[in-house]
């Protein structure tokens, strides 16, 4: 057995009592090299650009929360987070696994607030929303230096996305939940707020504060050319604006803004899906990306190629067998002659998108050529895939390859075409936004696409259905279910076809208080102003069996 897997998810679970600052706020350092996140450094003082710098590499370096040391294999950076989220929501499942880090997610024990995953999910966000902090309290708001105001406009941008990844999970949907509150909003460049007595902000006031960030980056960051995709621009603010927007329900500005962030982006075609992919942020449809070069990933278990694809050759997917695979409810709604269903192995585990791959056993000189990868064993590194496994991940380095390189995608232009056709139809126009929607899916997906939505409602559904194929795998299925109000759907009492495993067989209701994220031990002893959600309790195999989601009955 390899040693780095000797330690079990079990730990993933453990409560954590070293100490912490409230809300994590405290940049540790890891930087990547100014050249990877700005075109030039000029004059700028150091101190702004290792801000600056640090700002993207803790959202995309292994180990970069807990630190090498606490060798936690669930440490991936921002994909923790989306890892997590997509398989709370009920389209992403796998097997029972003590080698599974993320089966806190799985069982919704991650409401646990002396757990480590809810520490991560938060604690991270505020680590880079610190970051950006510094870099705004360094520079002048008055300057008119254009690479100063970059700077600033990145920020912001990143501010807002960082509680962006955080309100949607503290608390309901935004409309009818104005007063509610979401999370503290840390002091900043312009205020100063007493850490140890920092309240809860309520939903209008957080919104308000985003968005305000959020304009100003536009503003900031009109003119500005980056030197690659991994650093924020005017279009991806853009982006992050027009998410706001959809969960506000200011449906003209989020089609507005879509529309902005993803000029001169155009999708992949369907030639480009049909072998695994989506690990380069040079494909042309990718607004916004984390660069994880190989000297980054190497053989780190603590990346998404060793928890979410299905190809690392020195992963934890593959090696234990907890491939990440598509809730067969999803999967069969999917039509055959939609090229994304090849996803996923079907339920004889085929895909065409294996073929023309080859999976060498170094160790034996055995190449394992298109559907013999599915069933091949190799030792001390793949078990066989079961039915329903993706095969939408591959990585940069090869199928089969010990290097988990690959970039991740933060933004691309298929997520905003889906928001400007939904928001556009929710606008009042609904026959634009089902132009839009078929124009997408028909050109790129399933020719033999045709909107049946009578009205806005069915197709919002439509909509939604596009998203969870789409979007699979990459951390917006979540924070859809909770601003539709949808409940968390993963099997059908009775149905004895499920690929869920019985432990995880239980539904959850759209509002059931459960579903909100709890603030973790640490931050309720250093913050006495902050108030734990409550209600609800850990769903048990079996529960809300009943309860059905609108699409997936």
């Amino acid at each position: 057995m390899k040693a780095k897997y000797i330690i079990m998810s079990i730990f993933g679970a453990v409560a954590l009592t070293s100490c912490a600052n409230y809300l994590d706020a405290e940049y540790k350092g890891g930087t990547q090299s100014n050249s990877q996140v700005q075109t030039t450094v000029g004059a700028i003082p150091e101190r702004i650009n290792a801000a600056v710098s640090g700002m993207y590499s803790k959202l995309g370096t292994p180990y970069t929360y807990f630190g090498t040391s606490a060798g936690r294999d669930d440490d991936l950076g921002y994909t923790t987070i989306t890892l997590s989220l997509d398989l709370n929501s009920g389209d992403m499942v796998n097997i029972v696994s003590g080698y599974d880090w993320f089966s806190v997610a799985l069982e919704y024990s991650d409401r646990t607030p002396n757990y480590a995953n809810p520490r991560a999910r938060s604690g991270l966000l505020y680590n880079v929303i610190y970051s950006a902090n510094e870099v705004l309290a360094s520079i002048d708001s008055t300057t008119t230096d254009p690479e100063l105001k970059a700077k600033m406009g990145q920020a912001k941008a990143m501010r807002a996305f960082c509680y962006l990844n955080m309100v949607p999970y503290f608390q309901f949907k935004y409309v009818g939940h104005e007063n509610a509150p979401t999370v503290p909003i840390m002091a900043d460049e312009k205020t100063e707020l007493d850490p140890l007595n920092n309240e809860r902000a309520p939903m209008s006031k957080m919104y308000e504060y985003i968005m305000s960030d959020l304009d100003d980056a536009i503003k900031l960051l009109d003119g500005y050319t980056r030197g690659n995709k991994g650093v924020i621009n005017q279009q991806v603010a853009y982006g992050i604006r027009a998410r706001a927007n959809l969960y506000m329900e200011k449906w003209a500005d989020a089609a507005a803004d879509a529309a902005k962030a993803m000029a001169g982006y155009t999708p992949y075609d369907a030639q480009e899906i049909m072998t695994p992919g989506f690990y380069s942020a040079d494909d042309h449809n990718w607004i916004w990306a984390l660069l994880i070069p190989a000297s980054t990933a190497g053989d780190n278990a603590a990346t998404w190629p060793s928890q979410i694809g299905s190809f690392s050759g020195s992963g934890y997917v593959a090696y234990a067998g907890i491939y990440r695979q598509i809730n067969s409810l999803l999967y069969a709604k999917i039509p055959d002659s939609d090229v994304r269903k090849n996803w996923w192995l079907n339920e004889q585990k085929y895909s065409p998108n294996l073929e023309g791959l080859v999976w060498t056993d170094e160790a034996k000189n055995i190449k394992y050529k298109g559907q013999e990868i599915v069933d091949a064993v190799i030792a001390d590194v793949k078990v066989a895939m079961p039915a329903y496994s993706n095969v939408k991940f591959g990585q940069r380095a090869g199928i089969g390859s010990a290097y988990n390189e690959g970039d991740w995608c933060l933004m691309r232009a298929e997520e905003m075409i889906l928001i400007q056709a939904e928001a556009t139809a929710k606008a009042g126009d609904l026959a634009a936004g089902k132009a839009i929607l078929e124009g997408f899916v028909q050109g790129y997906r399933d020719p033999a696409f045709q909107s049946k939505a009578g009205d806005v409602d069915k197709f919002s559904d439509e909509v939604w259905m596009q998203r969870r194929i789409e979007l699979w795998g990459e951390g917006f299925a979540m924070a859809d279910k909770m601003r539709l109000e949808k409940n968390i759907v993963r099997y059908h009492e009775g149905d004895q076809n499920t690929n869920v495993p019985p432990t995880y067989q239980f539904n959850i209701a759209a509002n059931d208080p459960w579903l909100l994220m709890r603030f973790t031990q640490t931050e309720l002893n250093g913050n006495a102003a902050v108030v734990q959600n409550e209600g609800g309790q850990q769903p048990n195999q079996g529960d809300g069996g009943s309860l059905k989601d609108g699409v997936t009955d």
